[in-house]
């Protein structure tokens, strides 16, 4: 009997691979649902089983059925062989798409817990030095050292600690931590294990975005089967160590992918920023020393522990180690997940893994790491892909997302809607943040239809406000709204109305 692979992801169930699956099923093939391989833009992609590797079929339908079985379909090949695939270097990653999400024996068989018993083997400092020297860096945005942070951490005295994991993935163009929760939920499971040994926490919690529900079934799920499993639980591994984990849901605050106003979530209250110090390291949930990792941060955990720290800092490039999981989206003809070293230049990952815009157009902007990244041009396309050459250039790599617009693009409308979106979403405690941005939108309403005479002292005033959002708020979330909003006079001045280069000169650095 043929078996047939098809996409549990929200992404392919979206596009009808649900329909698939039971069509497949209806004609009498073995069928098993995986996470998705990353290249959105050819689900639902089946694949079939064959003495040569598995193949697959791009953007099927129940219609599709009858073709793929007798193989008259047109096929990808090998999907493992695929160039956009082949081309990548998955860590993190490596294996989502391959077995079922909640299959704990499969996980095993493809390197799953590995790290986690080599890491039980030694002590809780050896594991902290041994991230430390991977040189991991947050994935969530910031980028801070993770070693830095367990070790804080592991050093605070105190009878409770907690591991949190945020998982409240709300930047736009990003999708990375959701697919590797609903396609290898295990890793993140396993990974919070190893941080909890390392610092000696006994409770951990993965605070989840209510639009995903996917996701937080399938954790739900496989956190069942670890406690089954004795992964986690009393003893875990039949270790001396015990570790409880439960999943939270959010309930759509943006700024809650903020590690303070997810703590003040999880404790029952409003999401709200707290003011540090004190940082979570020493006082976080419920006033406990805590580690708030990303998905994708706490993901690349098992594997650095499996093979060693070194292995994982021999990727990349200067002070950013190892990988990152792009996430291409907008106006691009390939969307999907990209995970490769750091390093890599933006225009490899637009133009080559994203094959350039969907419409065909030239591409006019790229905005990375979400809707407080700054935009850039193709004129930077040979910009690595590093944390400090980002911010050198008035960028962040953020979380990873890469969202692509062509020549249609207005800088000045986009620049409206980050001060627009900071308002909506801003937690309202610090005033740079809830007024200044509320004011960002009416000044530049102002500078794009007001009068030619006032456009230099619009200007002027939204420099002075950008200034203020930057180093005057409590977090990113204002802090880093002047950010879109700056690169946008830079690049694109004519969308603003300015012709004269002395007038965006003075208003955008």
């Amino acid at each position: 009997m043929t078996t047939v692979w098809v996409p549990c992801d929200a992404a392919a169930v979206a596009v009808g691979a649900d329909e698939v699956a039971e069509a497949f099923a209806a004609a009498g093939a073995t069928v098993r649902r995986n996470g998705s391989r990353g290249m959105l833009w050819m689900e639902p992609l089946v694949e079939v089983e064959t003495e040569a590797g598995r193949i697959g079929y791009a953007a099927c339908s129940p219609s599709d059925v009858a073709a793929v079985l007798d193989g008259s379909a047109e096929s990808i090949g090998v999907v493992d062989e695929h160039p956009w695939l082949a081309g990548q270097t998955r860590v993190s990653f490596a294996r989502v798409g391959l077995n079922e999400p909640t299959d704990l024996a499969a996980y095993e068989a493809h390197g799953g817990l590995a790290g986690l018993r080599r890491a039980l083997a030694m002590s809780p400092e050896e594991v902290v030095a041994e991230v430390t020297a991977s040189g991991l860096r947050g994935r969530g945005g910031a980028g801070f050292p993770t070693g830095i942070k367990w070790e804080t951490v592991r050093k605070a005295q105190a009878a409770l600690k907690f591991v949190c994991v945020n998982a409240d993935e709300g930047d736009s163009g990003t999708f990375a931590d959701r697919m590797l929760m609903e396609g290898d939920p295990f890793s993140l499971v396993e990974g919070m294990v190893i941080a909890a040994y390392a610092v000696g926490a006994s409770e951990g919690f993965i605070y989840v975005r209510s639009e995903y529900p996917h996701a937080v079934a399938t954790l739900r799920r496989a956190i069942d089967i670890a406690y089954a499993h004795g992964v986690l639980g009393q003893s875990v591994l039949g270790s001396a160590h015990a570790f409880d984990l439960d999943v939270r849901v959010g309930a759509g605050a943006y700024i809650c992918g903020e590690e303070t106003s997810m703590l003040e979530s999880l404790e029952g209250k409003r999401g709200e920023v707290r003011a540090k110090p004190p940082i979570p390291a020493l006082s976080g949930l419920f006033g406990a020393p805590t580690v708030v990792n990303n998905v994708i941060s706490m993901g690349s955990v098992p594997m650095i522990l499996a093979d060693g720290g070194e292995a994982y800092a021999a990727l990349g490039t200067g002070r950013s180690r190892g990988t990152s999981v792009f996430q291409l989206a907008g106006n691009v003809k390939q969307g999907g997940i990209v995970e490769t070293a750091f390093g890599v230049t933006l225009g490899e990952l637009v133009e080559g893994f994203g094959g350039g815009t969907l419409t065909g157009r030239p591409v006019k902007a790229v905005q990375v790491g979400g809707p407080l990244g700054g935009y850039l041009t193709p004129a930077q396309f040979d910009l690595a892909t590093d944390y400090e050459a980002f911010a050198a250039a008035g960028a962040m790599i953020g979380h990873g997302g890469i969202v692509v617009w062509d020549d249609t693009f207005d800088g000045a409308e986009m620049a409206r809607f980050a001060m627009e979106f900071c308002a909506i979403e801003s937690c309202g405690k610090c005033t740079p943040c809830r007024i200044g941005s509320t004011r960002g939108v009416e000044v530049i309403d102002r500078i794009r239809h007001g009068e030619a005479s006032t456009r230099h002292t619009n200007l002027a005033l939204l420099q002075d406000l950008c200034t203020t959002m930057e180093k005057g708020s409590l977090c990113a979330m204002g802090g880093l709204t002047p950010m879109p909003v700056r690169t946008a006079l830079s690049h694109f001045p004519e969308d603003f109305g300015i012709t004269e280069p002395s007038e965006s000169e003075g208003s955008a650095s």
